[in-house]
């Protein structure tokens, strides 16, 4: 990575904490954007650093001047607006929090502002870069790819039901968390081409679903099945098929291995230091995107072809 990048990390909450972390590792300029004191002053107890305040707005009225890179890590509900005001500024390239915005006509305008500006803009799905992942990676490639993948995405309601969130978040939770087990799936598997969806229940959180299953076909030709349940114990998983071996991502930073012509599940010795010194798959997700070798790094017009089969899982509206 060239030395000496200016970079913009726009929010000062518990997640733009866990990236100021990673970026204080590399030689570059971390300027901090929050919006409100309150953020700010826990922001400065934690790390010594004092945001600016005031959100995204104020801050470039000052006409700061253009950084390398942008983080955007501000609240869901804030995502989409405080990136269009960075792209209409005139930055080239962020790395945007999932999922991007809360709304489908929102990253569709922010996909076609990227695209008049030239800004190259990334979703930040750091599960795509956990050292389970990227070791999952070397082991199918080893085995001639993926045949068939499963996935489940359960959400603990007893957990989510209480929290405090912007109008719309709760709403939308499949799109602003289960998606990082979604994207991981259709990211080692192949983006889905086909599929077949069944939905049933609500909660008072969540009224367009409770209870998921489905199945279909990616453009790699590999079957992919899914299954989740908000009103009942489970968990994130995702299990990958090929001829020689079931890996198992249960939990997602960890790996398991099941090899044919045998029914032990074998834990997997990976390198994960990373992973345990910073918030999983945060290190080499930055680094790549600061880097500029962006391989992996989901890309906002990709997230914006899947919103649909999200849309179509959740039962939401587009």
């Amino acid at each position: 990575m060239e030395k000496s990048k200016i970079v913009w990390l726009v929010g000062a909450g518990e997640m733009a904490s866990d990236y100021f972390r990673v970026l204080k590792s590399f030689d570059v300029k971390i300027i901090i954007i929050g919006r409100g004191d309150l953020s700010a002053s826990r922001f400065f107890e934690t790390h010594g650093i004092k945001p600016n305040v005031g959100g995204i707005d104020t801050f470039l009225a000052t006409r700061p001047a253009f950084p390398d890179a942008v983080i955007v890590a501000v609240g869901v509900e804030a995502l989409a607006k405080t990136t269009k005001s960075i792209i209409q500024y005139g930055v080239r390239r962020i790395l945007l929090e999932k999922p991007g915005a809360l709304y489908y006509q929102d990253i569709c305008e922010l996909s076609v502002l990227a695209k008049k500006a030239s800004a190259d803009v990334f979703i930040a799905y750091n599960r795509r870069m956990y050292a389970s992942t990227l070791h999952a990676q070397r082991l199918i490639a080893e085995d001639g790819g993926v045949i068939s993948i499963n996935f489940e995405f359960t959400e603990w309601s007893h957990v989510i039901s209480p929290l405090h969130k912007a109008p719309g978040v709760k709403e939308s939770w499949l799109l602003g968390n289960s998606t990082h087990v979604i994207d991981l799936a259709f990211y080692l598997g192949g983006k889905p081409v086909e599929m077949h969806s069944l939905i049933s229940g609500s909660l008072d959180w969540h009224p367009t679903s409770a209870v998921f299953a489905g199945a279909g076909r990616t453009d790699s030709g590999v079957l992919f099945s899914y299954n989740a349940n908000w009103m009942s114990p489970g968990r994130w998983g995702v299990e990958i098929l090929t001829a020689n071996y079931r890996l198992i991502l249960r939990p997602l930073e960890q790996l398991q291995i099941v090899r044919k012509g045998s029914v032990v599940v074998e834990s997997v010795e990976i390198d994960d230091h990373l992973d345990k010194v910073f918030k999983p798959g945060l290190y080499e997700q930055t680094f790549r995107f600061l880097s500029e070798a962006v391989d992996g790094l989901c890309t906002l017009d990709s997230h914006m072809e899947h919103w649909s089969y999200y849309a179509r899982i959740a039962n939401y509206e587009i």
